[in-house]
């Protein structure tokens, strides 16, 4: 497979957002495009999937592939959020439900009256479905759906009803389903625990077609990507190698462009100082003009942009404090129909506290609760006199699409004139036309910036924020951190940012088990609560805990690796049956086409009820594959 584009540009309301576009994927090649918020990346992919057009100077679209070219795209928000998990996942398979459709048409029509047509028809549909996976996709999806910490009464809960995290997951699956030629990420992590973070990375690892990841997790994009394209000042750029290599490889760039131009001015004014000495003296003035002429052939340098490490920034303001008492919560149970999580914690002023968990656990849906969007399911919790809260969502639920950036400003502040909007708007790195930009068209990075605009001038004295670095870029994660860390106010924080956690709150609630615990001297107090303090006593040394360690980790993994032998021979075995199941009912569904056979009634019909016998069987040894499966994975 190659994908090409040569001498592009991409233009969003008359504005040029990038221009002179060249850019190549080899087959198997994995591409990180990274670059500041809102300079095109997700602008750029969404032309390559062909939802904007390329143009103005567009010059060549070149794709070769041996096959269909499947494009699959992971986009920051499921659309449709009605459909349930298990009508959703299936639509990965469209092609393979559509053929088993006609094939049961069929077997209705040929249950009346035989006809060799419908037969051969029939026949080759069959081995159609079995090409494409048919017999083995519903195992495919819930085996993928178990491995992505989904259950199996969660297949018919509608989409709307699983937390943020748990719809990435769910994008994510439903494009690996779908086996594109070239897989396009964009934020694959936002909305991931650390454990799912992990297992995404390892199955990346092991992809075995092209993909492209827009991400600003330095260390996700180390573990993945083997070439790096950067997006800076409406113009792209490639780099061999991960994001390590390419920031090495850029700053050895700039460093070689800067000396390369101040070289090039000191031999400029050397050669003018030696032109002007001498350009009236006779006897040199030949010698003066050709150091003139030497200068005038130069191809004079550019002076090297310095890097954009523009970023927005605030002067926090409260208009009044809150009392001492922020937040009591006594026995809340959170969730939907079921719940997920109990809670019962304080928060007083000045406190910022960090709520961590796996996904779907309850966090967002605690947030929800407290600012009204949904009841609690028991339990009762009370913000104290002039608590007044600021709510960040990471769905961004209080910004409308339709509006454009100072609609949306003007629609909050009604009093507020134009030039303080611009005011406000320019300190959060919005300036000139850009504050007509639709919110639709804006970038997570945009929108982050907005919604945080819009909350922070209300002059809250209590935050509430649900992941609020996401879609973030490094520099502007980092003005983040440094905005919360001075607020005077109290926070209440959810987030998988552990770098963030740890240096803003001072105190951490984790939730594990539909239970929580807090933790009062924050997050390095969790951290150290969950090293292992046996045989730390002083007296032991330290030869003598490793000699333990290693023999226990020996005996560990003989125990394991006599456990993996024994399941992979049982496995063996039932793959041998499954193998041969399969085969028979092959060879019996040859038999029906035969004329002697559907032609005798009773014989086809006695062929198809042994056929059926093998089906029932082979469901019942694919099940006992599947469990051994998952024990294999475990083990």
């Amino acid at each position: 497979m190659f994908y090409q584009i040569k001498n592009a540009s991409i233009s969003l309301d008359g504005n040029t957002i990038l221009e002179n576009i060249n850019f190549s994927l080899k087959d198997k090649e994995r591409i990180g495009l990274v670059g500041r918020n809102g300079s095109g990346k997700t602008t750029l992919l969404k032309a390559i999937i062909g939802l904007i057009p390329f143009e103005d100077g567009y010059d060549t679209l070149k794709i070769e592939s041996s096959n269909d070219f499947k494009i699959g795209y992971v986009e920051q928000q499921i659309q449709n959020q009605d459909l349930t998990l298990n009508e959703y996942i299936k639509t990965s398979y469209q092609e393979i439900i559509n053929i088993k459709n006609k094939i049961e048409q069929l077997e209705k029509r040929i249950e009346k009256h035989y006809h060799e047509k419908e037969i051969i028809k029939y026949q080759n549909l069959l081995e159609q479905y079995n090409y494409l996976g048919g017999y083995q996709y519903q195992k495919e999806i819930d085996i993928a759906l178990s491995k992505f910490g989904f259950l199996e009464e969660d297949k018919e809960k509608q989409l709307k009803n699983f937390s943020g995290g748990q719809l990435t997951k769910l994008s994510l699956l439903h494009l690996i389903l779908s086996k594109p030629d070239l897989l396009i990420l964009d934020e694959p992590t936002n909305h991931l625990d650390i454990k799912s973070i992990c297992f995404l990375e390892n199955y990346l690892k092991d992809y075995p077609k092209s993909m492209i990841i827009v991400s600003h997790d330095q260390m996700f994009l180390d573990k993945i990507t083997t070439t790096t394209y950067e997006i800076e000042n409406g113009f792209l750029k490639r780099y061999p190698g991960n994001y390590t290599a390419f920031l090495q490889a850029k700053k050895l760039n700039q460093e070689k462009f800067l000396k390369d131009y101040e070289k090039q001015e000191k031999e400029i004014k050397r050669l003018t100082a030696i032109a002007d000495r001498f350009r009236y003296k006779p006897t040199k003035a030949k010698m003066a003009m050709s150091k003139l002429k030497q200068i005038s052939r130069m191809q004079k340098l550019e002076l090297p942009e310095k890097e954009y490490t523009k970023t927005f920034h605030i002067k926090l303001k409260m208009e009044e404090k809150s009392y001492h008492d922020v937040l009591k919560v006594k026995n809340l149970s959170v969730g939907y129909q079921e719940e997920l999580a109990t809670f019962n914690f304080e928060l007083e002023r000045g406190d910022k506290l960090g709520i961590i968990g796996e996904n779907g656990i309850g966090k967002s849906t605690l947030l929800k609760t407290l600012v009204g969007e949904i009841p609690p399911l028991s339990g009762h919790f009370r913000f104290g006199e002039r608590t007044k809260i600021g709510y960040f969502s990471q769905n961004f639920t209080i910004l409308k699409e339709e509006n454009s950036i100072v609609e949306e400003i003007n629609q909050t502040f009604k009093s507020m004139p134009l030039n303080e909007i611009r005011r406000i708007l320019g300190a959060f790195d919005f300036h000139g036309e850009e504050i007509y930009k639709k919110i639709k068209d804006l970038s997570g990075g945009e929108k982050v910036r907005l919604s945080l605009c819009k909350i922070l001038n209300q002059h809250p004295n209590t935050l509430i924020l649900d992941e609020p670095t996401n879609h973030l870029d490094i520099i502007s994660k980092s003005t983040i951190e440094d905005i919360l860390l001075n607020y005077p106010g109290t926070i209440l924080l959810v987030s998988h940012d552990r770098y963030l956690i740890n240096k803003v709150c001072n105190k951490v609630l984790v939730i594990e088990n539909k239970t929580t615990k807090l933790y009062p001297y924050g997050y390095l107090q969790y951290e150290e609560s969950r090293v292992d303090k046996e045989n730390t006593s002083k007296e032991k040394s330290l030869e003598i805990k490793e000699k333990n360690k290693e023999k226990e980790t020996i005996s560990k993994k003989e125990k394991k690796n006599n456990q993996a032998k024994e399941l992979q021979k049982e496995l063996n075995k039932v793959e041998k049956k499954i193998d041969k199941l399969e085969q028979e009912i092959k060879d019996l569904s040859k038999e029906l086409l035969k004329e002697e056979v559907y032609l005798d009634r009773e014989k086809a019909l006695s062929i198809q009820n042994k056929i059926d016998e093998l089906n029932c069987s082979l469901d019942e040894n694919n099940k006992e594959w599947e469990e051994l499966m998952e024990k294999t994975i475990i083990t």
